[in-house]
């Protein structure tokens, strides 16, 4: 599918703009970016690419730079609990493995 220029590929780089402003400038989004910032202190770009709100912790996917998928686990009530963090490259990412 060709999405160069395509309406489809302006409102999906439009989200994933919106979701890099939410994560640097919304104080909502502090815990899970002081998470990134421990995580992968190299960091200077991180997008929003899936976030799953589960009953006791939330489930979140970003692409970190342009080479990383970080995959990290937040306790909902304990913010004592340590974040669980897991990382895949963005080749296998796509290859889904």
């Amino acid at each position: 599918m060709k999405l160069k220029g395509s309406k489809t590929e302006q409102d999906f780089r439009v989200r994933l703009i919106d979701s890099h402003k939410s994560l640097f400038q919304e104080h909502s989004n502090e815990r899970l970016l002081n998470v990134l910032r421990n995580s992968f202190p190299e960091m200077r770009t991180a997008y929003f690419i899936g976030h799953i709100p589960e009953q006791g912790e939330d489930f979140y996917r970003l692409l970190i730079n342009t080479d990383t998928i970080a995959l990290i686990e937040l306790d909902r009530y304990n913010f004592d609990a340590k974040p669980i963090v897991d990382t895949i490259s963005i080749r296998d990412y796509v290859k889904g493995t």
